[in-house]
């Protein structure tokens, strides 16, 4: 029996969820997702709550049932309250800014690097060494993250690069004479 599957979603006030057979859609105030629900598990919606059980009792079943409904909780609160990723530029001479929808990042090469910034999803870079990525879907919202972070990921040896914020960075000890 699934711990997370059998808790129910609930849909705050403000917020529309929408189930036609397998498809699940929610709208809020961040705007609207969709997701296809797979067909090995049953999605029902009473008052402002949406309850998930398997069909039947198989091992795939029971996997994408608690898998299911986290996707959908991260759907309502993701169109309700929203994801962000904070990303912090360390190293000399290494900065970021939001040009149109493009992000332009300056990271020691010889070149500047010119990310697409995806629709639905907002970045601001608040000083140029500080990059917000925020959006409702939380799976974008983290790939655009890991996607940026993956240009110059933070170095052992001074910690230079790009890292999520809090995030520890396991530091060597550099050669000795």
């Amino acid at each position: 029996m699934s711990r997370i599957g059998q808790n129910p979603v609930s849909v705050p006030s403000g917020t529309e969820v929408v189930i036609n057979q397998q498809t699940v859609t929610a709208t809020g105030k961040l705007g609207q997702l969709t997701v296809v629900v797979v067909p090995e598990v049953e999605v029902s919606q009473s008052d402002n709550q949406i309850w998930f059980k398997p069909r039947k009792d198989t091992e795939r079943a029971r996997t994408m049932w608690g898998t299911t409904r986290t996707i959908v909780n991260n759907m309502v609160h993701g169109v309700t309250h929203g994801y962000s990723k904070t990303l912090m530029i360390i190293g000399v001479g290494y900065r970021a800014a939001v040009q149109g929808r493009s992000l332009n990042l300056q990271l020691g090469y010889s070149h500047d690097i010119d990310h697409p910034i995806p629709d639905g999803i907002n970045v601001r870079c608040d000083n140029p060494t500080t990059i917000v990525i925020s959006g409702a879907d939380k799976q974008v919202v983290g790939q655009v993250a890991a996607d940026v972070r993956a240009y110059r990921p933070p170095e052992p040896y001074k910690g230079k690069g790009i890292r999520y914020d809090g995030e520890i960075v396991m530091r060597k000890e550099g050669k000795k004479k």
